[in-house]
């Protein structure tokens, strides 16, 4: 809860000081519509963080999961339950990601070359297969075969 004394400190002290209660802070501020109550630079660092973790989130998430189908593909003798736990995860974190934020799948074209070329580096690594084992682009699909419920052969 805001006291009046909190009003009186530099918005942004609070923030540097007490980063929750800033945000009650500035919570409390939007809804009472009170707009020089709040930390407007503060708030637009917040929100454009915001946004680069769930980038971030789903750069982490198909990267994960391209590894993971990297090795089920190019090493079926080595197949798992817990890589197949790994790519059922990553694909059921991928389908939450992009159910609370659809604008996010339209960054997938631009994030899956970046993404296909490290997980195959960590395949790479990981098999000791060499990196030309793999193909330079990613062979598969987004939508049929890399989220959806797919396995290579």
């Amino acid at each position: 809860m805001t006291t009046a004394r909190q009003f009186e400190e530099p918005i942004t002290n609070l923030y540097e000081m007490d980063f929750l209660a800033w945000i009650e802070d500035q919570a409390q501020a939007l809804r009472a519509r009170k707009a020089s109550g709040l930390d407007w630079d503060n708030i637009v660092e917040e929100l454009e963080s915001m946004g680069r973790s769930e980038k971030n989130a789903l750069r982490s998430h198909l990267r994960v999961l391209l590894m993971h189908l990297i090795k089920w593909q190019w090493q079926p003798q080595k197949q798992s339950k817990s890589w197949a736990t790994t790519i059922r995860n990553q694909r059921l974190e991928l389908k939450y990601l992009l159910k609370d934020s659809p604008s996010l799948k339209r960054l997938i074209p631009e994030m899956l070359p970046d993404a296909w070329n490290n997980a195959a580096d960590e395949a790479a690594f990981e098999t000791e297969l060499p990196i030309s084992t793999f193909p330079e682009s990613c062979p598969w699909d987004i939508d049929t075969q890399i989220v959806a419920n797919w396995w290579p052969e």
